[in-house]
């Protein structure tokens, strides 16, 4: 199949390419401005608001299939951007959609759509109305209507996790900090912000297997939750990375990386993907051991390490 990827030097877009040529797909993919490290991939520099380039880029790609992954993807961000955060998403979204019409579509959501579900309705099905929180959901809502009108798939990924993260998420963020404790760059004293939110973690190679099947055998004009099915604390987890780390540290609330509204829990149900055939291959700890593995060789200036600023 040949596959069009639009954030293929994200987070997921770069892995994601990676596994469909490994699978025989022909993979072209868009970025913005950072040109990513990537053997037989067609790269293009397209912004989603540069309309003609846009419909130029689909044009000149002819794609069977369009997996969406450009975009704003911070939470706390999105709080001081809105503005940017509908223009990307939503406006930019809406682009895309035009421009690939008569391909089969695939976009990335969240599952912070849902918004604050009491923990006796949980896990969430995609049935559920949902009820976003924060700018950064309310475009990522507004973006899913555009895409199941216009025939689209929807993956709604609970917290994607591993290697290549941007630092500017939670864990990477611990990641980095306690890499800079271990190199005397920092005092043994660990910045945090809100703990006790519980995550529903899937590491990024199994989102990746997901979006792929979804590419392939899921259902236009429908949802699907890309999720493990089991919640950790935020605690928790950072308390698996201390582990893995080997420092020891104290750890300080830091009002600045406090949201305005952070939804307590997240937790997938996640049937309808796993009735395609989707199955996990890693766990929590497998993401933890990657993501740390991967901060400490960029540390160290190791060659190769593709860290995305984006998701």
């Amino acid at each position: 199949m040949r596959v069009l990827i639009t954030g293929v030097s994200g987070f997921v877009g770069f892995r994601l390419a990676k596994f469909l040529v490994s699978q025989g797909h022909q993979v072209a993919g868009t970025f913005l401005r950072d040109r990513p490290l990537l053997d037989d991939v067609e790269l293009f520099d397209v912004d989603l608001l540069d309309v003609n380039l846009l419909v130029e880029t689909v044009c000149r790609v002819e794609p069977e299939a369009v997996v969406h992954l450009a975009g704003l993807s911070h939470v706390g961000e999105s709080w001081s951007r809105p503005a940017d955060y509908f223009r990307v998403n939503v406006l930019g979204s809406e682009n895309l959609v035009r421009a690939a019409s008569g391909a089969r579509l695939l976009v990335a959501s969240s599952a912070e759509v849902y918004g604050f579900v009491p923990e006796d309705e949980q896990p969430i099905s995609e049935a559920r109305i949902v009820a976003p929180q924060s700018p950064y959901s309310l475009t990522k809502a507004a973006m899913e209507r555009m895409v199941l009108a216009a025939g689209g798939l929807v993956v709604r990924s609970f917290n994607i996790l591993g290697p290549g993260q941007a630092q500017s998420f939670a864990l990477p963020a611990f990641a980095r900090q306690l890499v800079a404790i271990t190199r005397n760059e920092q005092q043994a004293v660990l910045k945090v912000g809100n703990l006790t939110a519980r995550r529903d973690f899937v590491h990024v190679d199994d989102a990746v297997g997901g979006f792929e099947l979804l590419m392939r055998e899921g259902e236009p004009g429908s949802c699907y939750n890309l999720g493990s099915g089991t919640a950790f604390s935020i605690q928790e987890t950072l308390g698996h990375l201390i582990r893995l780390s080997g420092v020891v540290t104290e750890i300080e609330e830091d009002p600045a990386r406090f949201r305005p509204v952070d939804v307590p829990l997240l937790l997938a149900d996640n049937g309808r993907l796993a009735a395609l055939g989707w199955t996990m291959e890693k766990d929590l700890n497998d993401a933890l051991q990657d993501l740390w593995q991967s901060t400490v060789a960029l540390a160290a200036g190791v060659p190769g390490i593709h860290i995305s600023t984006s998701v």
